[in-house]
């Protein structure tokens, strides 16, 4: 048996979620894949996964890892697989690890990044990739606001209901806001680990600043109140995508240079 890694793209347009569900919710980006491999090879298996995104949510760094006694030479897996699987799905590397490699326990540190769409009139074309909102946001709050996260604190205020964590207890390296190209803000988030739906809830907390709805110096007082109705709003799914999963000693800083300047 080996221990097979793949690190994917994929849109997450089509599919409700990454976890494998009963076929009546309609596909998964698990489900998907495990159903390829089995065409190809004739084998089941169970993939581990490094984040369990929702549904909407995409993907350009995700990595799974499977146990397989397939003799396929690992260089020869992201064509296989490709040749096979719909165009929103890609295979961009395979590697064979360790047998206690696990993409989701092994994992050192991620990164999230959520896009906004901040004119006033959407662009259709990041429509799916971008949550649209019309009211002008202070970045420059905003940022203020996203410093105040840094560390490592009890999360409790910004996890979904419905997580199965049993502490909330989370380090934050790095969460940054910044304008990009035509009022398209990007918000980065590079933690050891993430709860239910905390990013959206970040996010969603720092459009709310970014509104005026509530003063960047209030963001400590709703971190310690552990109170999930101090953050209520949740932003919409389908701006977030999983960009990165860190397994080495690299540091954030290392691998993302441009976040810490």
């Amino acid at each position: 048996m080996r221990n097979i890694r793949l690190k994917l793209a994929y849109d997450g347009t089509n599919y409700h979620g990454f976890q494998r569900q009963d076929e009546a919710h309609g596909p998964t980006v698990q489900g998907t894949l495990e159903s390829v491999w089995a065409r190809l090879i004739e084998e089941k298996i169970t993939l581990a996964m490094a984040g369990r995104t929702d549904a909407g949510v995409h993907a350009s760094g995700q990595i799974v890892n499977f146990m397989t006694a397939a003799r396929i030479p690992e260089e020869k897996i992201p064509k296989a697989f490709n040749s096979l699987l719909p165009r929103d799905i890609r295979i961009l590397e395979a590697e064979c690890v360790a047998d206690e490699f696990n993409a989701r326990w092994s994992a050192k540190w991620k990164r999230y990044d959520y896009l906004i769409d901040n004119k006033r009139v959407p662009d259709i074309f990041k429509r799916l990739y971008a949550s649209h909102m019309p009211i002008p946001l202070n970045t420059d709050f905003m940022q203020q606001a996203a410093a105040f996260l840094e560390g490592r604190h009890n999360f409790k205020t910004f996890a979904a209901a419905g997580g199965d964590s049993k502490r909330f207890e989370r380090t934050i390296y790095r969460c940054q806001v910044r304008e990009e190209d035509n009022r398209l803000i990007r918000v980065s988030c590079v933690g050891d680990g993430f709860l239910y739906h905390m990013v959206r809830i970040i996010v969603g907390t720092l459009m709310e600043v970014g509104k005026g709805r509530t003063l960047p110096g209030e963001i400590p007082e709703i971190i310690a109140s552990h109170d999930r109705k101090r953050a209520r709003m949740i932003a919409p799914a389908h701006g977030l995508t999983l960009v990165h999963v860190n397994y080495t000693d690299e540091s954030p800083f290392e691998v993302f240079k441009e976040l810490f300047k």
